[in-house]
């Protein structure tokens, strides 16, 4: 096979041009590439700011909390007894239902009772009837006196014999009277108003003989009373603190407020008062007994379950609630980050007061206003600066913003509170 020598120039020609191109094309790609990593750099790609959670500073009254056992009791007990001997015939209202005041209950064997109140009526009406007699014999024998128709003697007789009947009738109506009731306690009533519990006898049985039987109990539930105790070194701290001046009593001269924890963890709606504090301390334990009173339209609350009792006896001026995780204590002292306006976060020093479940009262190194970290720490580098952003709770550990907590300053603020 032979080539001429024009094909064999052209083919030298195109495989020489070929490396020309593939090198063009590799250097606009980079030219490309370059112009775009300068453009980045004119537009001063830097890396943004770190977010950190913060709370930001609202001083006012906060509660002092402090959380104490204690056992619900029903504001009215009544023991529902038979006050007269006899048969139970009925039982006549529904076990563990409202029951009012004068209600019946029980039904006792009445006929004996009736028995005896006829008897005591046919007793007054002789009487009265005698009485009658008695009245018009003095009466007639008065006229007569005087004209010396019948004798000084048998007009005084006439009068006292009126007198006697009028004696005799008195006897016949509180016969009567008495007769009445025993027939009437034969029907047993409901002492109060309250919820009743089980009947404790059967229709059947024997009651009231030689004893005031007990049939059943009702209990009033609304209001419940709340009996619990403090130590008393906790009560003249707290005292000695309001005397001073450092702390200010709850609403004024109001009764301290309370609220309920139920058994659950749960808060119960309904908020109740102190009603008073014992005068004297247990020996033997060193507290002092308290009551308070709580509402129970609803019948939720029983008598002798377990609450924890939060009762705010006293309120902290100009001061805060932070999460616990905001503060840092050591040997040195309580500090806090704060986060400035330009952004950087410098330590704070601050005074840490009672705590409040899952927060710290703050009662001094803080100003309205300020940005305190709360999470982030571990995105701080330095001097840099940071993005503050606010702080949410987290549901795991119950814990409630500071700020929010700090503008409400009452008892339900806090999401928890123990005494430490």
């Amino acid at each position: 096979m032979s080539f001429s020598s024009t094909s064999m120039s052209d083919f030298s020609v195109a495989r020489s041009a070929r490396p020309l191109w593939l090198g063009g094309l590799l250097m606009a790609v980079l030219l490309a590439g370059c112009g775009q990593g300068n453009k980045e750099a004119a537009s001063g790609g830097a890396p943004p700011l770190a977010e950190v959670g913060v709370v930001t500073v609202a001083l006012g009254d906060v509660a002092l909390l402090t959380e104490l056992p204690g056992r619900l009791e029903a504001s009215r007990v009544a023991q529902v007894r038979a006050r007269v001997a006899g048969i139970l015939q009925k039982r006549l209202f529904t076990e563990g239902s409202d029951v009012k005041a004068g209600e019946a209950l029980f039904s006792i064997d009445s006929a004996p009772y009736a028995a005896v109140y006829a008897s005591a009526q046919a007793s007054l009406a002789r009487a009265q009837a005698n009485l009658e007699q008695a009245t018009l014999l003095a009466q007639r024998y008065q006229p007569l006196v005087k004209a010396n128709a019948v004798s000084k003697q048998d007009f005084a007789n006439a009068e006292a014999a009126q007198k006697q009947a009028e004696a005799d009738v008195a006897v016949g109506k509180a016969a009567v009277q008495t007769a009445k009731i025993t027939l009437d306690y034969a029907a047993v009533t409901a002492p109060i108003s309250g919820r009743i519990g089980r009947a404790l006898v059967t229709e059947g049985a024997l009651v009231g003989q030689g004893e005031f039987t007990q049939l059943a109990v009702v209990q009033q539930i609304n209001p419940m009373y709340i009996n619990f105790t403090q130590p008393a070194a906790e009560v003249m701290k707290l005292r000695k603190a309001l005397e001073a001046g450092q702390l200010k009593r709850a609403n004024g001269d109001e009764a301290a407020r309370v609220s309920l924890v139920l058994e659950d963890g749960s808060v119960y709606a309904q908020s109740g008062r102190l009603l008073f504090s014992d005068l004297s301390v247990d020996q033997a334990t060193g507290q002092i007994t308290l009551r308070a009173e709580v509402p129970n339209p609803k019948g939720l609350l029983l008598p002798g379950l377990y609450v924890r009792v939060r009762l705010e006896q006293a309120q902290v001026r100009n001061a805060m609630l932070l999460p616990q995780q905001a503060v840092t204590r050591s040997a040195q002292g309580d500090t806090v980050m704060v986060v400035g306006a330009d952004g950087k976060v410098a330590p704070r020093k601050i005074k840490v007061g009672e705590s409040q479940g899952s927060q710290w009262v703050i009662l001094d190194g803080l100003q309205a206003g300020e940005q305190v970290m709360v999470d982030g720490f571990q995105k701080l580098r330095g001097p840099a600066p940071v993005k503050p952003v606010p702080w949410k709770a987290s549901v795991a550990d119950g814990t409630v913003p500071a700020k929010a907590a700090s503008a409400a300053a009452t008892p339900a603020a806090p999401a928890s509170a123990a005494k430490n």
